[in-house]
């Protein structure tokens, strides 16, 4: 460091006050350390960490372990034959789930087709969640919570305005599809890509007349795995459900856990369940073979 016969340095400073510059960096370097804490909406690195792993998991296969607070958002890519379990641990947990193509984001859950191909509206264990492309994204492998939907979508801006007077996913009530676009942008993902949500643990079933019916959660305590049969980008958002007739903003922590499986083949009972089902599985099969999955 270069110094001139003034005593000073070429940063203005005297020895005196390098001296004091360097002691007031280090004290708050070890006063910032003393404060660090482990936040609880914070992911588990390495996932293996987590004090909560799934029942029958052992830590060292975790992947993916975080508990995402209410009202907030996670993302994640993931190889084909992820398992990814959804956690409700309070019964307050509304997780509104959308997958694209890690490949090729361009191709995207498509809502109307996982009611259509399955002939089912209603998700449950071994529901597939297909593309517009016609190809299964992830199967809804096990659900201990029967209350989802594939109705509504997550909940929009204009609606959580309405209702909560805000929707910014940096306020006190986000709407889903603010904080999907979150989610969505840390990959490169605008609001023009987001498409409509199926969401878990909120349950919606269709009346006679028509009308749309909130079924709310089944309670604390309840699970659902997705299996990637593709790779996957997943974005996630945990915000109260649109049709939730309670007027305040409520929602509880929702855990997510991933672990490496097998992705579905021909012989499982799921993917030959019905012809349509073979076909699609068929496609994803196939489309994994020409890119070397």
């Amino acid at each position: 460091m270069a110094s001139d016969n003034t005593g000073l340095d070429s940063t203005g400073l005297d020895n005196m006050g390098r001296s004091e510059a360097l002691g007031s960096v280090e004290q708050a370097r070890a006063d910032a350390r003393a404060r660090a804490t482990q936040s609880k909406w914070m992911p588990f690195v390495p996932a293996s960490t987590t004090p909560m792993p799934p029942e029958g998991i052992d830590r060292a296969a975790l992947l993916w372990s975080e508990t995402v607070a209410p009202g907030g958002y996670t993302h994640l890519r993931v190889a084909r034959g992820t398992r990814i379990r959804l956690e409700d641990p309070e019964g307050d947990a509304s997780a509104s789930v959308v997958l694209f193509n890690a490949l090729n984001a361009g191709e995207r859950l498509n809502v109307a087709d996982t009611q259509k191909i399955p002939w089912q509206a209603y998700l449950g264990a071994e529901h597939p969640l297909l593309s517009g492309d016609g190809r299964v994204l992830a199967t809804v492998l096990e659900d201990t919570s029967g209350h989802h939907d594939a109705f509504c979508g997550a909940s929009g801006d204009a609606w959580n305005v309405h209702k909560y007077g805000d929707a910014t996913p940096e306020g006190p009530t986000p709407s889903g599809h603010a904080l999907l676009r979150m989610a969505g942008s840390k990959h490169g993902l605008d609001r023009r890509d987001i498409p409509p949500a199926v969401s878990f643990f909120q349950g919606v079933h269709v009346l006679e007349d028509g009308a749309l019916d909130w079924r709310g959660s089944a309670g604390a305590g309840t699970h659902v795995d997705l299996l990637a049969e593709l790779p996957l980008i997943v974005l996630i958002a945990n915000a109260p459900h649109p049709l939730d007739p309670r007027p305040d903003y409520v929602a509880s922590p929702l855990r997510v856990h991933a672990w490496a499986e097998r992705a579905s083949r021909t012989g499982d009972a799921h993917v030959d369940a019905t012809p349509e089902r073979q076909r699609a599985y068929a496609n994803s099969i196939a489309y994994a073979g020409l890119a070397g999955l």
